[in-house]
């Protein structure tokens, strides 16, 4: 591998072969018949876009999906060559060249259409996919005449490929499952009213991938199970799949020392020691994303559950040790040490938020180092890369 550095003692740990063995298991569970979109958005939701995306293709991914088009350009930047499909909106000035890179982008209006109809190159056709609204309340289209309007702009203008249709559901992750079945109707009859049905129809974000036959048609989106973790906690017992978890968040003990009774931790001297407590400072804190609402939360220091006391700083944050450990021991934050286990689920709960949003909220101050085959392919240290890019 090339060689990047790292100078401090805080990592991201992304493991590329669950990635991959979670992908296999989710297609082998949908079936060769239906294609997987591999959603990598907001850098593969934090675990990095392109060595996720590598991985995900290799695993039988047919394309790829991401938010915007600058998410789509810095793939192609970094030389990925397989398809990408914007599912959020873009500028219709910028549709020459999404095209130009062989990029799909997401239209979800005619007028759209007609303004980047006069931005384009027509020696290079842009590939759309019409995008729907059966509920969501985002972004789509709502009426079976705008629709219609779309798609005579998309046939009888050689400058654009009608490549696909899609929507997105609220509610696939919950139990009640009436309003879903109120979109996938309103999906079937948009469907039914084209006269030229595209390649690709897809509506299946991974929840309902994997709860829902009758939703496949023949692709889906499979954005969180990827990672392997569950669209919501109402699933997490009926996934029909084995998921291994892909992040982890690893530190090392910069100081160690022992407080007497009546010492103080942190901003505002919440926290005092009850007597002798030894106590380790973690160069981890709210600006890398392990923000102050996690006070409280457990770690994993030599394979036992330790708290933290005292408020998180933007850069450090104390725990309190069950006895003393040497400066350089290994803190998990999220992971596995020994028999203890801290999920990105625990750490969600703690916040009062989703599993999505925790690797998302580490920033970008946190190296990220991949493995693949059991060792360190690479590290992505994006501080440096943004001095010297």
């Amino acid at each position: 591998m090339e060689e990047q550095h790292y100078y401090r003692d805080t990592w991201a740990e992304i493991d590329l072969d669950k990635i991959s063995r979670n992908l296999k298991r989710i297609k082998d569970y949908i079936g060769d018949k239906t294609d997987i979109i591999a959603v990598v958005k907001a850098d593969a939701y934090g675990h990095g876009a392109l060595e996720t995306a590598e991985a995900a293709l290799e695993a039988g991914a047919s394309r790829l999906a991401v938010a915007f088009l600058d998410e789509a350009f810095a793939l192609r930047q970094a030389g990925v060559r397989s398809p990408i499909l914007v599912i959020g909106a873009s500028r219709p000035e910028d549709a020459a060249l999404a095209a130009k890179q062989e990029i799909a982008l997401t239209v979800f209006q005619a007028e759209w259409l007609e303004k980047a109809a006069k931005c384009m190159d027509s020696a290079v056709p842009l590939a759309v996919h019409l995008k729907v609204d059966t509920g969501m309340g985002r972004i789509g289209i709502r009426h079976i005449e705008e629709l219609k309007d779309a798609e005579t702009i998309l046939m009888d203008n050689g400058i654009f490929t009608f490549e696909g249709i899609f929507t997105h559901f609220a509610t696939a992750d919950e139990n009640e499952e009436g309003y879903f079945d109120e979109q996938l109707s309103k999906f079937k009859h948009f469907i039914s009213a084209l006269d030229n049905q595209p390649p690709l129809v897809h509506c299946s974000n991974t929840a309902a991938a994997l709860k829902r036959s009758d939703a496949k048609f023949n692709a889906v989106r499979i954005g969180i199970s990827m990672y392997g973790l569950s669209p919501s906690p109402e699933m997490k017992q009926a996934i029909p799949v084995k998921l291994e978890e892909v992040f982890s968040l690893h530190t090392q003990v910069a100081h160690v020392k022992k407080l007497e009774k009546g010492d103080k931790v942190s901003y505002g001297a919440t926290y005092e020691a009850s007597g002798d407590e030894w106590i380790a400072t973690l160069p981890i804190g709210y600006a890398d994303g392990w923000i102050r609402r996690l006070q409280g939360q457990e770690v994993l220091v030599d394979g036992k559950r330790c708290p933290i006391v005292g408020r998180i700083c933007m850069d450090q944050c104390m725990v309190k040790l069950p006895f003393e450990v040497k400066v350089g021991t290994m803190a998990t934050l999220i992971g596995t040490q020994e028999e203890e286990q801290v999920t990105v689920d625990e750490i969600a709960d703690k916040l009062e938020t989703i599993n999505y949003e925790v690797p998302c909220l580490i920033s970008y101050r946190v190296p990220r180092v991949f493995r693949k085959d059991g060792r360190i392919t690479s590290v992505k240290n994006r501080i440096l890369q943004g001095f010297n890019d």
